[in-house]
């Protein structure tokens, strides 16, 4: 299957594609295009999928990829893995977890369980945004694993940033992608959920 050419992004809500505007540009090849669609949030985007999906399947070029991403959540992750698979095969399209030969056209991805697991998982990027931040946060106790924060990862990131006098009024979602996108370092990275994401991005385009 050709190299991908260019990317098309689903994804739930407007931080991730902030975010992704910030870090895909450092780690995709300079000839690898990339679109994104920006649904009303996980449930529009898990209601809509199939037929979007299906939409695509009559004209997909075959230099093309779709990449799903959503955020865990409360959501059992196998669960949501599987919706988001038989979504894809009603469309009609093959996702890299169901791929004999490495030839496929969607990938599924889930941030476990949001997109500040990310942020955990590349904290010295956090650090360079928000200097007040202590750089000493991975090594407390529950913030070691970047994908089993207890409590719900954003707002345990809100709360260390309200600690520290960052949005006193509550975590701007958009604001913070836009500042520790540039900053992180997708060697550097912890999350397993964030390396997988990156790990299947880079096959698709090498």
């Amino acid at each position: 299957m050709p190299t991908a050419q260019r990317l098309i992004f689903l994804i739930e809500e407007q931080s991730m594609e902030t975010f992704l505007k910030g870090l895909l540009p450092r780690i995709l090849p300079e000839n690898c295009a990339f679109d994104f669609l920006v649904f009303q949030g996980k449930r529009d985007l898990l209601q809509n999928l199939k037929n979007r999906l299906r939409g695509y399947s009559h004209w997909l070029p075959d230099d093309w990829r779709i990449v799903v991403v959503l955020d865990q959540d409360n959501d059992d992750c196998s669960e949501l893995k599987d919706k988001l698979e038989q979504a894809t095969a009603g469309a009609g399209l093959l996702t890299r977890s169901r791929s004999q030969d490495g030839a496929w056209q969607v990938l599924n991805r889930i941030a476990i369980e949001e997109l500040e697991a990310w942020y955990f998982g590349d904290w010295n990027a956090v650090c360079h945004a928000y200097p007040r931040v202590p750089p000493s946060v991975p090594e407390r106790r529950g913030y070691r694993d970047p994908d089993s924060i207890q409590g719900g990862t954003c707002e345990a990131f809100e709360r260390i940033l309200k600690k520290h006098r960052y949005f006193r009024t509550g975590l701007r979602k958009i604001e913070a992608a836009e500042a520790i996108a540039p900053y992180i370092d997708p060697e550097r990275n912890r999350s397993r959920s964030f390396k997988e994401f990156l790990d299947a991005l880079v096959e698709a385009t090498a």
